[in-house]
Order: structure tokens, then C-alpha cells, then sequence
């Protein structure tokens, strides 16, 4: 199910699937995007992904809750799309779960699979 390539080129092609998402469909990527792969599930940890209009809004609770759940539809509204960006690279995605910091800009991604990848890599 890796397609022939190491445990760290798998995360790198998953981390660059979720840059070119949040390019295309959010508008802006992350400063930092890091991805793992830990048995069936892929972790994705962005930095860096709140608008500079955001994080005024995040200066208060009212603000804070606007922005969570703004992004909650936008990947809502994107999540096919990203689940297909993600199996493209040799995964099939049966769950997507997330949530911002809007206090540090930070978002985490949760793909879970339908199988143990991490055991492909052995």
C-alpha cells in the first residue's frame, strides 16, 4: 500500500498534498507543515495557518469561536477533496478529524486509514 517508497517519503507526499490543499482551497499555505504516520492513522501538524484578519478576530473569545468554526466549514466543504489529494498517495482515508489554536496559529490534522500503513514500511 506505500507504492515502493520509504515511511519518510510517504509523509513527505502526504505533507505535500495537504500544501497544495490549503494553497488551492484555503487561499494561503502553512509556514510549516510536518506529517507522521503512526500505525493506522497519519497526523498532520500545520503552523502558520491564520490570516492576518484571523488572528484579529482571535483576540477574543467571540472572535476565537468565529475562526473555528469558519474553518470547520471550509474543510467541511473541502474534505473530499482532501481525503482524495491523501489516498493519491497510496492511503485510503476512512476519517478526517481537526482542530485550530488560534492562540498560536496552529492546526492538527487526523486521517485515520483503513489499514496499518505503518507496517508496510517493515
Amino acid at each position: 500500500m506505500n507504492n515502493g517508497l520509504t515511511k519518510g517519503e510517504s509523509e513527505t507526499a502526504i505533507r505535500n498534498a495537504v500544501i497544495k490543499f490549503e494553497q488551492e482551497f484555503m487561499g494561503r499555505g502553512p509556514t510549516e507543515v510536518k506529517a507522521f504516520i503512526l500505525r493506522d492513522m497519519v497526523v498532520v501538524r500545520l503552523k502558520g495557518v491564520l490570516t492576518p484578519a484571523e488572528r484579529q478576530l482571535a483576540k477574543n473569545a467571540e472572535g476565537v469561536d468565529m475562526v473555528k468554526r469558519m474553518r470547520q466549514n471550509l474543510i467541511s466543504q473541502g474534505r473530499e477533496r482532501l481525503c482524495s489529494q491523501i489516498s493519491a498517495t497510496g492511503v485510503e482515508v476512512t476519517g478526517l478529524f481537526t482542530d485550530i489554536e488560534t492562540h498560536s496559529g496552529e492546526r492538527m490534522i487526523v486521517f485515520t486509514l483503513e489499514s496499518d500503513l505503518d507496517n508496510s514500511f517493515r
